[in-house]
């Protein structure tokens, strides 16, 4: 199906309802209807028309979380245009890559953030587009689409090379949103906090719509703040939350008493884009009285597995698969493996994207009979639980022997004083790699005497880290994801 007449229910069906409300810099709280972003995403529809772009033109976004890219993002679903949301931290480098590899008619940014794009990119100011929008016409324009039809050219996070631009069709974003809004179990009394980049999947093929196939109301903010996080909680006191694991980790330091106010409210508290550690799962529940909900998904395939609304959410695990989606866990053949044996995750489904925007080449090498290879390594459980273990690319192999890095990572992120931990092979002149390990410690809890000593205990001697390099912070993507290849070699 194409994604217009799902979000219909809500653009239309509840065009009176509240909807939405986001605090402006320097200007009194906006508040909108369902009906008025029906409206507003119609006169951007018309004032991009004006401007040329037609059916299957690329138009990027280059902006902080504001009630615009909605309206951007609705238009181009009208239109049949390719939207390319570009990553607000990229700087010289990664814009010019996407940009030249997407070659959009134009970038709609900020003046402010402007100033970062290359020289020579075309761009359009987002407050002189709604400006010029306001004086169009509220009437609908909508070009006929389909599931096939592209919607959105969206880049990898790039953590080992240049990053892809995997098409996503409106049919990928159909699925994935009406899955989870039915098994996340949304209604129109949810009340949903957005603190999520929308220049990501996570905030926008998630968020945004759940939040306009189910007709809840939803409070945007321009970015996750910790320092505002208390108040945003107790001011909106929200059903739903949406976050990635730095987030969780930083509402751990809530005051008991905040947090079981928090927690009784919210009935959904989703953690995704990056490893969720188990330790940290438990402190939230014991902390909030929620059980996070940890899930597993791609760029390039949205949502493919999740732990059950209802039922044990377990935590150093992401769950079962979804509803729309077919997973099967191959060794490097491509031939099943048994439970509780790790290999890697293949996925199939109407989520998965069409391909990789001219890279016929690494498309070729990411499908094979239908299936698509996630390049994620994972084991599967008796009872159908996946655990991950890493990426393929991460596997290290010393002296024979296979060694997943998240299970090292593990167990360091339990020991006193260590509060971020990655594990990465080094080259070995006997063994060909051995693992190293990457620690961001509080000196004064952290003993690594103590660490080597107890790491002894609970993992096989091929699995040691043969060193431990310190470090302030581990370089990570704006979602959180660890970024391996930008750490120092030993």
């Amino acid at each position: 199906m194409s994604l217009l007449p799902l979000l219909d229910s809500s653009l239309l069906g509840r065009a009176e309802k509240p909807a939405f409300e986001f605090d402006r810099a320097g200007a009194s709280r906006l508040f909108l209807k369902f009906g008025d972003f029906e409206a507003r995403s119609n006169r951007v529809a018309h004032a991009l028309r004006a401007r040329g772009l037609k059916r299957g033109d690329r138009l990027a976004f280059f902006l902080q979380n504001r009630p615009e890219v909605i309206d951007l993002w609705l238009a181009g679903v009208k239109l049949g245009l390719v939207i390319v949301p570009v990553n607000v931290l990229y700087r010289e480098r990664e814009l010019k890559h996407i940009l030249a590899d997407s070659s959009p008619t134009a970038v709609v940014t900020s003046r402010d953030m402007a100033g970062f794009l290359p020289t020579g990119a075309t761009h359009w100011e987002v407050d002189e587009l709604t400006a010029d929008a306001a004086a169009k016409p509220a009437v609908r324009i909508a070009e006929p689409c389909g599931a096939d039809t592209p919607l959105s050219l969206i880049y990898t996070s790039g953590t080992t090379g240049a990053s892809k631009g995997a098409v996503l069709t409106q049919g990928n974003f159909a699925a994935n949103g009406a899955t989870l809004a039915a098994e996340w179990r949304f209604t129109g009394e949810d009340r949903y906090l957005a603190t999520l980049p929308l220049f990501h999947v996570h905030g926008l093929a998630n968020g945004i719509h759940c939040w306009l196939i189910s007709g809840c109301h939803l409070r945007l903010t321009e970015r996750f703040e910790s320092a505002k996080a208390a108040e945003w909680f107790d001011d909106y006191r929200p059903t739903v939350f949406f976050g990635v694991p730095a987030m969780f980790v930083r509402l751990l330091e809530l005051p008991p008493e905040q947090a079981r106010a928090i927690g009784a409210r919210l009935r959904l508290a989703v953690s995704g884009s990056a490893p969720l550690p188990a330790e940290v799962h438990e402190k939230f529940r014991q902390l909030y009285g929620s059980v996070i909900l940890e899930r597993y998904g791609m760029t390039e395939t949205l949502m493919n597995v999740g732990n059950p609304y209802a039922g044990e959410r377990r935590p150093g695990t992401v769950g079962l698969p979804l509803a729309h989606v077919a997973v099967k866990i191959c060794d490097p053949a491509g031939a099943p493996v048994a439970e509780g044996t790790p290999g890697e995750l293949w996925v199939k489904g109407p989520n998965v994207c069409s391909g990789y925007w001219q890279r016929p080449e690494a498309t070729a090498a990411a499908w094979c009979d239908g299936w698509f290879r996630t390049g994620d390594i994972g084991v599967r459980a008796g009872d159908g639980y996946i655990t991950l273990q890493g990426r393929r690319s991460d596997l290290i192999i010393s002296g024979g022997f296979n060694i997943y890095p998240r299970e090292i990572e593990e167990l360091l992120l339990e020991q006193a004083g260590v509060r971020e931990a990655a594990v990465i092979g080094a080259p070995d002149p006997v063994r060909g790699e051995v693992p190293v390990a990457y620690v961001a410690v509080d000196a004064a809890k952290f003993d690594e005497v103590a660490t080597v000593a107890h790491l002894r205990t609970q993992l096989a001697s091929f699995k040691q880290p043969r060193a431990f390099v310190r470090v302030e912070a581990l370089p990570r993507t704006a979602l959180g994801k660890v970024q391996k290849h930008l750490l120092p070699r030993p």
